[in-house]
């Protein structure tokens, strides 16, 4: 690993409840940005049937995870759910810096916290914020892949993290989501500026 390449290169992160909408926020970034790339976590859950391994997620065996664990391969991991782990691989960010580009991160909120600890001078990190746990409800009910009790743990794990909101640079209320992205816009922008004055 390049000794100092952290110190120098951008990274953006955006964190938020299930259902709060942070990634339908990074899509839309990721079109109007052009200089911002996916970061790809690692997981080890199974890949849906439209999900494409390097590209959806690098799905590892519970194995190799807990290896790159022991080797401090990733940025960030967590257990986000019994025995799934999901993680920031170190290669992934290098990867994205060398093409001359800004990972976008769109992880949990305990991971987000991690990367910030570690990148505190070059991350903008952003919070997206339900408008309410009822209003999360309702959207992760639409969403019809949710039995009752993956409902409740989804709803009780977001009661929690809504309680670390105040950790990021910057907090989205995303009521409305073409607001949500013009405001995402903006603070990307700003961010990216400061690193790429024109």
């Amino acid at each position: 690993m390049k000794a100092d390449i952290s110190d120098l290169q951008p990274i953006v992160i955006f964190t938020a409840p299930s259902g709060a909408g942070k990634t339908s926020i990074v899509k839309h970034l990721l079109k109007k940005c052009p200089r911002l790339a996916f970061s790809v976590s690692a997981a080890t859950r199974q890949p849906r049937s439209d999900e494409v391994d390097g590209k959806d997620y690098y799905f590892l065996s519970l194995n190799d995870f807990q290896k790159k664990i022991q080797e401090n391969a990733f940025a960030e991991w967590e257990m986000v759910y019994e025995s799934k782990y999901y993680g920031t691989l170190r290669t992934e960010l290098e990867r994205i810096w060398e093409s001359n580009r800004v990972p976008i991160l769109d992880i949990d909120v305990k991971g987000a916290i991690h990367v910030q600890q570690q990148y505190p001078l070059n991350t903008l990190s952003v919070f997206i914020q339900p408008p309410g746990v009822e209003e999360l409800k309702k959207r992760l009910e639409s969403r019809g892949t949710e039995t009752k009790e993956s409902l409740e743990t989804r709803l009780n794990k977001a009661e929690y993290e809504l309680s670390f909101s105040r950790h990021f640079k910057a907090i989205i209320v995303n009521r409305e989501l073409p607001q949500a992205c013009r405001e995402a816009e903006v603070l990307i922008g700003d961010f990216l500026t400061a690193f790429y004055p024109e």
